[in-house]
């Protein structure tokens, strides 16, 4: 397989599903992590590397290393592997989104932003999601019509506080997530709800359901639910681990244990909570956003630049939602007709950021 950002929470939890499996590991990509890259790489002797700068490449252990978003697309490319996982962080991650499902490579996407940005221009039955929301609704579809979708949230690190202090809250306030251990960005999405916000977009280009919903569940052993329309629902239960949902995109069937099942008594920890626009004020474009997912690039690039700014030090966390709502509500009726238009609406929206 080819992992994109094998540093990463999702690239390390693909090793270690690669290594219980003996998979093969024929790419290794990172940004700037060059000592666990270089220990990886002794682990899992891969043909390519790449790194993130040209200035790193001297400092990986290996014979063949490429650099930067056109080293991994050539990467891609030249690779023989049938499979690309997908890990990488942001934006950056659409490009090699498009090259594996252009040359005909399955696609485990654990880049929200794939899908986010382009969903409308990317073919879905070509993906295999890497997400424990989207893998749930995947494994209780069974053929039955449904009524709605619903994916849980764990309400990120101030689902309790005080809501008058959220505003002034600072990066080390927002780091501190409940429930798991993730990535800088992707914890202060969490924060916001930015995070949640995408998913539902990822989830209505994934499966097209009717309704789709998102609810608090503080423990994070409901990951998803699905409602038919007999009037039964189901929920997928287990415990919050990345390598249920890696194991299953990469293999398509697992008939052992991957991770130890949720014990009964523990489901008394579980209760539901609405995800309040008071706490989370993103939360108020969360239905023209899902009438109009194309409209999904212009909240995901005001959200990079403001959690990039909040992250340093710039701004307090209230003034990241202000900022992409504010940016939503200026770009409002563009929408891209093809995926050339995405990345004009990206460059279109960085200047005037700037």
């Amino acid at each position: 397989m080819v992992i994109l950002g094998s540093t990463g929470s999702i690239g390390r939890n693909t090793l270690e599903v690669a290594e219980r499996y003996s998979l093969s590991v024929e790419v290794l990509t990172a940004n700037r992590s060059v000592e666990l890259l270089n220990s990886q790489i002794a682990k899992f002797s891969p043909e390519i590397v790449v790194i993130g700068e040209k200035d790193l490449v001297s400092k990986v252990n290996h014979n063949r290393v490429y650099f930067g978003t056109e080293g991994i697309l050539r990467a891609i490319e030249e690779s023989k592997s049938p499979i690309v996982v997908n890990a990488l962080v942001g934006f950056s991650g659409l490009r090699p989104t498009l090259k594996t499902l252009e040359i005909g490579k399955r696609l485990a996407l654990a880049n929200k932003e794939s899908l986010v940005n382009a969903g409308a221009f990317l073919n879905s039955s070509k993906i295999e999601p890497i997400d424990s929301e989207h893998f749930a609704l995947w494994y209780l579809l069974n053929g039955r019509e449904v009524k709605e979708m619903t994916i849980t949230a764990s309400g990120g690190a101030f689902r309790d506080w005080d809501i008058s202090k959220i505003a002034f809250a600072k990066p080390s306030d927002a780091l501190k997530h409940p429930n798991w251990d993730m990535g800088n960005k992707i914890t202060v999405d969490s924060a916001t709800m930015v995070n949640k916000l995408f998913e539902l977009l990822e989830a209505k280009w994934l499966f097209k359901p009717k309704n789709l919903s998102a609810v608090i569940e503080k423990s994070s052993i409901i990951h998803g639910i699905v409602s038919f329309v007999d009037g039964s629902t189901t929920a997928h239960i287990s415990k919050a681990d990345m390598k249920l949902p890696i194991a299953f995109a990469l293999l398509k069937e697992i008939s052992e244990e991957i991770i130890s099942p949720v014990p009964l008594t523990e489901m008394e920890k579980v209760s539901f909570l609405p995800i309040l626009v008071e706490r989370y004020p993103i939360w108020e474009i969360k239905d023209e956003l899902l009438k109009f997912p194309k409209k999904g690039v212009i909240v995901n690039t005001a959200n990079d630049f403001y959690v990039s700014k909040f992250l340093r030090n710039e701004i307090p966390f209230g003034e990241i939602s202000k900022g992409v709502l504010e940016t939503f509500e200026k770009f409002h009726n563009r929408e891209p007709s093809n995926i050339d238009e995405v990345f004009d609406i990206v460059k279109e929206i960085e200047s005037s950021l700037k």
